[in-house]
């Protein structure tokens, strides 16, 4: 019987494999969160399972599954399982009884479940004689439902902000023209993002300098994939929307965050009579509630993603009224050099130091020639 005798080190590999896992269902499982398992076997993964999409089975069960199709007995066994398994009827069985009927000798749990509702599984396993380990990888287990997170404890979705940027923080030269900063793979990682997204978020300066069409364009879409929301924050409307071709070729798929003056000006008719949404927000031109606008988004729109590609000060103005809940900063190995280039994050005049937003990494990789670094509040 393979259940406690794995060290701290097999603890740590095993869960993070269930981590691995559990990413493949991000944002298919919204709003629940992603959570992945594997089932050990005298120090071998025998078996394993992710939460797949909402309303499907949870991750144990998937593993239990997946065992089940390779004919292996999961009695006795050990489960690492990164979110603590569920103790509730929803639109699946509670995964504790699955593990109960199952045998299973022993759980490892990564994370402990801040949804009430359906926390008390840990509680429940060891009432049936189930040995149950705690906080293995913990912080990971965490950053994996940060989004969950944000959804049971605010209005917003969860807004992941992207820069790609050289390696003395330039976004573009100084001239503005729309030129790739990072390489091909870091483009592919972004597409992915929007794959996910409900919306997609600039400012108005990059609307208006790149034209952008907002769209994801990875290979092998399904048919049905809708395309997200192109969402555009500026207290300036444009007053010739044929110009821009996401306005084009789809405008009701469009949102205009604007004033509350803009949103009465017949630059705002015109894009209403074209289809185009035009909500208005409180707030004074470059200073808008962008709060309002995001909630609007998660109620009405149902969006549980955002992902915001604007410009410096488009950044910053996130990260200061709270909304950057993750930031995926891509690192060109380039140096432009130019002070008079746009940076990432800018706006903010003779700060010191010690009032500097404070981030830590969380995930740190490859693609391709550029460094991918996935932040979170500190």
């Amino acid at each position: 019987m393979s259940s406690m005798k794995e060290t701290a080190t097999g603890h740590e590999r095993f869960m993070r494999r269930a981590v691995e896992l559990a990413r493949r269902g991000r944002g298919a499982t919204a709003p629940n969160p992603c959570v992945g398992a594997v089932l050990v076997r005298d120090g071998r993964i025998v078996a394993e399972g992710f939460h797949t999409r909402f309303g499907a089975l949870h991750a144990e069960r998937e593993c239990l599954a997946d065992a089940r199709a390779k004919s292996i007995e999961p009695g006795g066994l050990t489960m690492y399982v990164t979110l603590e398994p569920c103790n509730h009827q929803g639109k699946t069985p509670p995964c504790t009884e699955g593990l109960i009927e199952a045998g299973i000798g022993s759980v490892v749990v990564g994370a402990r479940d801040p949804n009430p509702v359906a926390a008390g599984g840990i509680k429940r396993l060891r009432e049936n004689g189930i040995a149950v380990t705690t906080g293995v990888c913990e912080r990971e287990c965490r950053d994996l439902i940060a989004d969950f997170l944000t959804w049971q404890n605010s209005h917003s979705p969860y807004n992941i902000l992207k820069m790609a940027a050289t390696l003395d923080g330039k976004i573009a030269s100084a001239s503005g023209a729309p030129e790739p900063v990072s390489g091909p793979e870091s483009l592919a990682r972004v597409h992915a993002l929007r794959r996910m997204a409900g919306a997609v978020v600039v400012g108005g300066n990059t609307f208006y300098a790149d034209d952008p069409s907002l769209t994801c364009r990875m290979n092998g879409l399904p048919p049905d994939f809708v395309q997200p929301l192109a969402v555009v924050v500026t207290s300036k409307l444009p007053r010739d929307p044929a110009r821009f071709g996401l306005l084009r070729s789809r405008p009701e798929q469009a949102v205009f965050m604007t004033t509350e003056k803009a949103a009465r000006s017949e630059p705002a008719d015109r894009l209403r009579e074209r289809g185009t949404s035009v909500w208005p927000l409180p707030g004074e031109p470059g200073r808008l509630h962008l709060s309002h606008g995001f909630e609007r988004l998660r109620y009405d729109r149902d969006c549980h993603y955002t992902l915001c590609e604007g410009g410096g000060r488009f950044a910053l103005s996130l990260i200061e009224q709270g909304l950057a809940d993750e930031l995926v900063h891509f690192l060109a190995p380039r140096i432009l050099g130019d002070n008079a280039a746009p940076s990432a994050y800018s706006g903010r005049p003779g700060t010191a130091m010690a009032r500097a937003d404070n981030f830590r990494i969380s995930r740190m990789e490859r693609t391709g020639a550029d460094v991918m670094l996935t932040l979170l509040r500190d």
